[in-house]
């Protein structure tokens, strides 16, 4: 009965010769008989449904690819259909990726990328000799010599001297050990498993973790993914979004009440924020940290990403060294960089690295483990990072393009960080401090009562209103201000300066425009 049935569900049936000749079915008229007895089965329950998902991952949120991005992307949609917007097109202005807005790719670094990927290109006369170098140092420490070979957990033992080697230059000649150097799925990657392997207890003895307010997402997210307790500090808007230690003691001192503050996150330079950090601000918060016995995380990706004249990048570990040895052989830190900011902009690699200092001997074996589960980072990734650390040098073929296209890169940004600081302070109701670093403005902004009670009745955060009516009539997306926190009775949104300079022109003079009519309109 069993195969009937199935023959009947393909359309198979032996035939058989009826008494005129015609071709009859049996099976079919039997496994119809049967099919009309059997009782219709009821759907079964899903297994997995919202209520009985893991309730840590359902609390996880991220403003950076939120509601407004799938707004967006279901208005792009329409456009490609014909239906008619008051703009021709969807400028995402809200998220730091480079290349998607037009950044061209630094050629050395897609030279060693293309040779590492096709070695048979080694032979030709078309790539530099520094390029092939370094494409032939990589594969040789890359089992098989290809990148598709699986590497070390803790990455490309090569590329990992590199990078120990780079944080030596740059700080000055304080010295970086391989050894401690982890490389990582972009940063998002290594601060997400720092955090793992951090975070224990419950109850009062749940690990808090302290973050700056406003934050990158992507801490509050892998927060709540990890079920620890977010402690926030907020930094002086008034004050250039400086970070103040008097905050950090007031957060710490709260949070002792409901959790055990274990770590203190940095963003320097700060996103959404764009604040460099002075020298005596990380003296101060190193002292913190040794003084309350906090694990540091220093999210340093963009370390090259500083354009205010007065301001330079100063790394928590070179500043941690210079304090002596009661801080440097102490305090416990991890900090992380990327391929996908400062000038190179490679995003879609997801190279990175982190570097983690005072480490007792016992956990490191526990975070090699951890990393060991995921086998690898992408060794392309890996590649991609370690020419950023080993980038051309004076005498080099490469060297003088390499200068001229990071130069541009850099100058480019400066130049559109103050010409967006300028243009909004220009608009009444907008107020945006200065941009020292990073690559995004986080301008504050006025909304009127009307515009809050509408903002109610939809359901919305008042800046989510916002923002949904900025790409609704204008075009622009851009992520309110409550998905990165702000104190309580403020407003803002993060938007990125990577757009090519005209274009930038035009999406500020919109959400002039926009914000203009806004205020009349809820007046």
């Amino acid at each position: 009965m069993q195969r009937a049935a199935a023959l009947v569900r393909r359309g198979c049936y032996p035939r058989t010769l009826g008494p005129w000749g015609r071709g009859q079915s049996s099976a079919a008229a039997e496994a119809s008989a049967v099919l009309k007895v059997r009782p219709e089965r009821s759907r079964r329950d899903r297994i997995l449904t919202l209520e009985s998902m893991n309730p840590q991952v359902k609390a996880v949120e991220y403003a950076v690819r939120g509601p407004i991005m799938l707004k967006a992307g279901e208005i792009e949609l329409e456009l490609q259909r014909g239906i008619k917007k008051p703009f021709t097109e969807v400028i995402r202005a809200n998220i730091g990726d480079a290349q998607a807005m037009g950044q061209q790719p630094i050629t050395f670094l897609r030279q060693v990328m293309a040779l590492c990927t096709y070695p048979n290109l080694l032979d030709s006369p078309s790539f530099p000799e520094d390029a092939k170098k370094r494409a032939r140092r990589i594969l040789q420490a890359c089992g098989g010599n290809s990148l598709g070979s699986y590497s070390a957990s803790q990455g490309v033992n090569c590329i990992r001297e590199d990078v120990a080697a780079y944080i030596t230059r740059r700080d000055g000649g304080v010295p970086a050990d391989p050894d401690n150097i982890y490389l990582t799925t972009g940063a998002s990657d290594g601060i997400s498993t720092i955090l793992k392997i951090l975070v224990s207890g419950g109850g009062k003895s749940r690990t808090g973790v302290m973050i700056p307010i406003p934050q990158y997402p992507l801490y509050s997210a892998v927060i709540s993914e990890l079920d620890a307790i977010q402690v926030n500090y907020y930094l002086d808007e008034d004050n250039c979004w400086a970070l103040n230690v008097n905050e950090l003691r007031r957060a710490v001192r709260e949070a002792k009440e409901h959790c055990d503050p274990k770590v203190l996150c940095i963003i320097n330079p700060g996103n959404p924020t764009g604040q460099v950090q002075s020298r005596k601000c990380i003296e101060d918060v190193i002292h913190f940290a040794w003084e309350e016995k906090l694990f540091l995380l220093a999210d340093e990706v963009y370390q090259d990403n500083v354009y205010s004249p007065d301001c330079r990048f100063h790394s928590f570990k070179k500043v941690l060294y210079e304090m002596g040895p009661e801080y440097s052989g102490n305090v416990e830190l991890a900090s992380f960089h990327s391929t996908s900011k400062g000038y190179m902009g490679e995003c879609g690699y997801r190279g990175g690295y982190m570097e983690v200092i005072n480490l007792h001997p016992e956990i490191k074996g526990q975070l090699v483990k951890l990393l060991s589960v995921r086998l690898c980072p992408p060794v392309s990734g890996q590649a991609a990072m370690d020419i950023v650390v080993n980038p051309p040098v004076p005498g080099e073929e490469s060297f003088e393009q390499f200068s001229r296209e990071k130069e541009s890169v850099l100058g480019n940004l400066a130049k559109k960080a103050k010409l967006t600081e300028d243009l909004f302070n220009q608009v009444p109701g907008i107020h945006c401090n200065p941009l020292q670093g990073a690559m995004y403005a986080f301008p504050r902004i006025f909304i009127p009562a009307k515009a809050m009670e509408a903002a109610q009745a939809h359901k919305m955060a008042p800046d989510m209103f916002y923002c949904m009516k900025l790409l609704e009539e204008m075009g622009i997306c851009v992520v309110p201000g409550s998905g990165f926190g702000q104190r309580e009775g403020t407003y803002h949104f993060r938007m990125t300066i990577l757009p090519p300079v005209e274009k930038l022109k035009t999406v500020l003079q919109k959400v002039k425009d926009f914000h203009i009519k806004f205020l009349e309109k809820y007046a």
